[in-house]
């Protein structure tokens, strides 16, 4: 009996703790157990910041620089000078890897395909990719030795070897199950990048 008056008394203790004083205001902030990222170290729009000389915490841009995949309010995608740092903009095969409906075969008549090209793909797979897949695109990255559940894909597979180039990039571009899109973080020319190094490695593989 006396281990149900226990039971019951450290229920009793937990539910007020956790439902805590209602109706009451305190000057301190409270204690959060899973803060979820409610405060950030960010300077936020009109707050100040010691670190600048003048207290402001917004700054002006540097002059003559331009935000990367932006173009001023009046100008279309196509009459703004294209660079290998670009997001998507537009809806042709380079910036979608789509003609109308259908994925695209090869790579856009953009594309300079050279040896630099390649090892651009090569930096670039091995900074974003090979920790799911692998350096060998075989899907037995670091995170397979700890989430085997679902697997990571096998890009050396037969069946992503038939895939055609622009449904490669398309996934790169817009993330596929639990692989999220990366159009924000990398480059039009780099996911291209990517998608020719990684022919390089289903060429290597023999498959």
């Amino acid at each position: 009996m006396r281990w149900f008056f226990l039971i019951l008394a450290i229920a009793t203790v937990a539910l007020v703790c956790a439902l805590g004083p209602r109706g009451q205001k305190f000057s301190s902030p409270p204690f959060m157990l899973f803060p979820d990222m409610d405060n950030q170290y960010k300077v936020k729009a009109q707050k100040p910041s010691p670190f600048f000389e003048n207290g402001q915490g917004a700054r002006t841009p540097v002059e003559g620089t331009v935000p990367l995949g932006y173009t001023y309010p009046g100008e279309s995608a196509d009459s703004v000078a294209r660079t290998s740092r670009d997001y998507s903009r537009g809806s042709d095969y380079l910036n979608t890897g789509l003609f109308g409906d259908f994925y695209g075969k090869g790579f856009p008549e953009e594309i300079k395909m050279d040896e630099a090209f390649l090892e651009r793909g090569k930096q670039r797979y091995q900074i974003t990719c090979t920790p799911c897949h692998g350096e060998a695109g075989n899907g037995a990255g670091i995170v397979s030795k700890y989430w085997a559940i679902p697997p990571t894909a096998n890009l050396i597979d037969p069946r992503v070897k038939e895939m055609p180039e622009g449904q490669i990039f398309w996934t790169i571009t817009h993330g596929k199950g639990l692989m999220g899109p990366y159009n924000g973080v990398t480059s039009v020319n780099d996911r291209w990048a990517i998608t020719a190094y990684l022919r390089a490695l289903q060429a290597a593989a023999g498959k």
